[in-house]
This record gives structure tokens, sequence and C-alpha cells, in this order.
């Protein structure tokens, strides 16, 4: 059974990016550009701001997440430095970093610490979510539960990545896998699809296929 995505804590988000914001450095980040846990070998918070910027596995590059809303990141890895994600912009971005040490500070300042655990829980969910969508699923289940993402896109971040190339960078399905029951499901009415393989609507996807 494929979850529900998690509520984004809108609230708790904000909270936090109003006090950190005005301790941050701009940063704008150019399209495809990786973007480290660290800056001079200091662990960083990033704000951000504007864009659209994916979490990759730093593995693989297989992408966990891809986010379009103001956000901040770091959070986790301020405490548990794991270095296993890497952030990477599909867009052009605009992000504020501030070191790690004085974001503690200022939320411990704050008393904001609720709002941190509220977020890593939604961190958390959106992982389980995920798992849901691709983890001991049949390859038509994978692929279904990645078109009602896409769908949930705005127009513009749909028509800039094609079905095949947004569930291969999350997936490791095959190329033909993923043609195979993109194309039946367009024959079949099931999918509106652009030229070049782009999601323009998802009409009604049946839970087998």
């Amino acid at each position: 059974m494929i979850i529900p995505p998690p509520t984004r804590p809108e609230a708790a988000i904000q909270r936090l990016l109003s006090i950190l914001e005005p301790h941050g450095t701009p940063m704008e980040i150019i399209p495809r550009k990786r973007i480290n846990w660290e800056y001079k070998d200091v662990p960083q918070f990033y704000v951000f701001k504007k864009g659209e910027i994916s979490v990759l596995r730093a593995t693989d590059g297989l992408v966990i997440a891809t986010v379009a809303g103001q956000n901040l990141f770091g959070i986790a890895e301020s405490i548990q430095p794991l270095r296993s994600h890497i952030l990477r912009a599909e867009t052009e971005c605009t992000m504020l970093r501030l070191d790690a040490s004085l974001a503690h500070e200022i939320i411990t300042q704050e008393g904001l610490w609720k709002d941190v655990a509220i977020i890593l829980a939604y961190y958390t969910s959106h992982l389980f979510y995920r798992d849901s969508v691709v983890v001991q699923q049949r390859t038509y289940s994978i692929i279904r539960g990645h078109l009602i993402e896409m769908n949930r896109l705005p127009e513009e971040s749909r028509l800039r990545t094609s079905i095949l190339d947004y569930i291969q960078e999350r997936t490791h399905l095959s190329r033909s896998s993923i043609l195979n029951v993109m194309f039946a499901l367009k024959n079949g009415g099931y999918i509106d699809i652009r030229r070049g393989g782009y999601l323009l609507e998802v009409i009604n996807l049946p839970e087998k296929f």
C-alpha cells in the first residue's frame, strides 16, 4: 500500500527561517550544481529561498526528494554528520548559508527546538512515504506512484523533466520497463503525454495494470 505524502509543517519552517535568515550569507546557485554540507570545513545550515533543489543519495546519485518551496537543510547533518546525502540544484536557486553552530545558538535562544523536531519528523515521514512507493512494489505500482507524484508538481516542473528521466533518477527500474508501462497507459487513455515524454495530466490511473 502506498501511503499519502506527509503534510508540510509550514508554520514551523517559517518560524525557523525568520530567525535564521538575518544571519545568513546569500548564495546564487546555478542548475545542476551540487552543494556540500560544509563550507571551508565548517558544517552549514542552508536556508532555501527560491528555485528547485533535490536531495541525492551520495553513493549513487539516486534522487530521494525534490523541493520547490522555502525550506531548511542541514539540521540532521549538523547533529549526525553521516554525509550520506548531498544537495543538487535543479534550477537557478537562491539560498543563504550560516554556520551550523551559530544556527544552534539562535534556535536555543529563541526556544525553537520543538520546531526543529517537527521538521525532522516531517523529513522522516517523507522517507517512509518514499519507501511505500519504491520498496517491495511491483514495477507498475512504482511507476504509478511516481506519476501521481509528478502530477502534483507545477506544470513548469513537469515540462522540464521527462517521465523517463524523473523515474529513472528516483528508482533502479530499467528504461524499457518504464517506457513500456508509460506508453501502455498513454494508449489506454490513462495519462496525457506531450511529445518527448513529458507528463501533461494524469487522467485516471488504475490500482493494477
